[in-house]
């Protein structure tokens, strides 16, 4: 017998890729994180209720036993407006996901509990005192959980009819890489932790969707794992898109096997085509002069590359954006997304420029990878601004469409069409906004806490120094 009513709920984000801009359908659904969560309640006991405020209103006046609230850094304020409402109504609540996760008291203040990084070790607990009526206080554990034991994400609750790309599939967590604006390997650990080939098969095949969306940070991550999942995933006749590393991605063989297996995009993390501004933020596995042999070689097997830029490194100019722009029209990178470098709280950049106190705002509202919330370096925030505009501008502009479309190729036309589409009207359409340059008087009142402490020592200092001088 069902004792309880669950409401998760995803916080609107002013995000284009989650809102319903073509045939009231949103580019991405954002909820991979939610629906593993709703996979731990107990169906005989737990009925959950899943709403993403990007597709349709939240139920602020729905009767549940707990609502559960997952936030990335830019709309986590939506998500405390959330949860303050359901508090007044003495509604239990709990927070989680990536910034709740490195702002724990923060978000206490908004919530009766927090879930720190992975869940799966500690929902029993919260399960347990969910029924004693004792809800309350940080849940962390204390170990990084088996992966043989992660349950299939709750795919029946998510509404299919309003998203392009639905199904995500986990089959890996964690990151060697270690990037210092990246928040994954300080969330899963700097090793790579892998699923059962057998259980992500049985959930590929399981799955309703033609197209399927591996949601690894990196595919290729090691050569004999990958050979055998993308062996394991011939048979299905599934197209996927995923992520990839440059260094994996010169691999010949994996990506004839990804090819074989049904791949029709890969993304990969350029952020930069600088040698300096790689290593500054420790993207060693990047190297610039293989670009454009690695999007040759993705091209020639049929497969669409969907390249990353960030631009605001201290060594960027403003020579950075004409050249990667050419670079990218060039090369016919088929989409492509450009960001402004952000210090994420609990980051190792994060820790940098608070040392440095060259962070201009806390909005977390602005910590949206279009807004300048730093004092930068190199390149007047100004010109950043404006060429971050340029880029998209420019890059999703008709005649660089036409020159980058695959007439006479044998890439996935549609995607690449419905892709363009988005990008074109999401961050085109949105050029012409006041200057995000931001400097206010807004108070950091808790320092970010990492829920792994990084392996490097010097970025260990650098965490325990700014915690000493806050």
């Amino acid at each position: 017998m069902k004792t309880h009513l669950i409401y998760l709920i995803n916080p609107k984000a002013d995000c284009f890729t989650s809102k319903p801009l073509i045939l009231k359908k949103a580019l991405y659904s954002p909820l991979a994180g939610l629906l593993q969560i709703a996979s731990l309640f107990p169906r005989d006991r737990f009925e959950v209720i899943l709403t993403d405020e990007n597709i349709e209103p939240v139920d602020l006046d729905l009767q549940c036993s707990l609502v559960g609230i997952s936030a990335m850094t830019s709309y986590v304020k939506r998500g405390y407006e959330i949860a303050d409402h359901f508090m007044r109504r003495n509604v239990p609540v709990i927070m989680g996901g990536v910034h709740p996760s490195f702002m724990p008291q923060e978000a206490l203040a908004h919530a009766d509990a927090m879930c720190v990084g992975e869940a799966e070790l500690v929902f029993p607990g919260i399960l347990a005192d969910l029924d004693a009526g004792c809800l309350k206080g940080v849940y962390k554990a204390d170990r990084l959980c088996d992966m043989a034991t992660i349950l299939p994400p709750r795919m029946d609750l998510i509404k299919r009819n309003r998203y392009f790309n639905r199904t995500f599939i986990q089959t890996a967590r964690g990151c060697p890489t270690a990037c210092s604006f990246c928040a994954e390997h300080l969330m899963y650990g700097t090793k790579y932790r892998f699923r059962p080939i057998e259980d992500v098969i049985q959930e590929i095949a399981a799955c309703e969707d033609k197209t399927i969306a591996i949601n690894d940070v990196d595919v290729f991550s090691t050569r004999e794992r990958t050979r055998e999942l993308l062996t394991a995933l011939k048979p299905l006749n599934k197209n996927w898109q995923g992520a990839v590393s440059c260094r994996h991605a010169q691999d010949e063989e994996l990506l004839e096997l990804a090819a074989e297996s049904g791949c029709n995009m890969l993304s990969i993390g350029f952020e930069s085509i600088s040698r300096g501004s790689l290593r500054s933020v420790h993207k060693l596995v990047n190297n610039p002069d293989t670009y454009a042999e690695l999007i040759d070689k993705m091209h020639g097997y049929g497969m669409m590359v969907f390249g990353l830029f960030m631009f605001g490194f201290d060594n960027d100019s403003e020579e950075s954006f004409v050249e990667t722009l050419r670079f990218a029209i060039d090369h016919k990178i088929d989409m492509c997304g450009f960001s402004i470098v952000t210090p994420y709280p609990g980051t190792l950049l994060f820790f940098e420029m608070m040392e440095e106190k060259r962070i201009t705002s806390y909005n977390w509202d602005k910590y949206d990878q279009g807004a300048i919330v730093y004092q930068t370096r190199g390149i007047p925030a100004e010109s950043l601004w404006k060429g971050h505009s340029m880029m998209y501008e420019r890059f999703y502009s008709t005649g660089s469409m036409l020159r980058r479309f695959p007439f006479f190729k044998k890439r996935a036309k549609s995607l690449w069409l419905i892709m363009n589409l988005f990008f074109r009207r999401g961050e085109v359409s949105g050029i012409d906004v006041p200057e995000p340059i931001v400097v206010d008087d807004t108070i950091l009142e808790y320092l970010p806490e990492v829920p792994l402490m990084p392996a490097r020592k010097d970025w260990r200092d650098a965490v325990a120094a700014t915690r000493l001088t806050c």
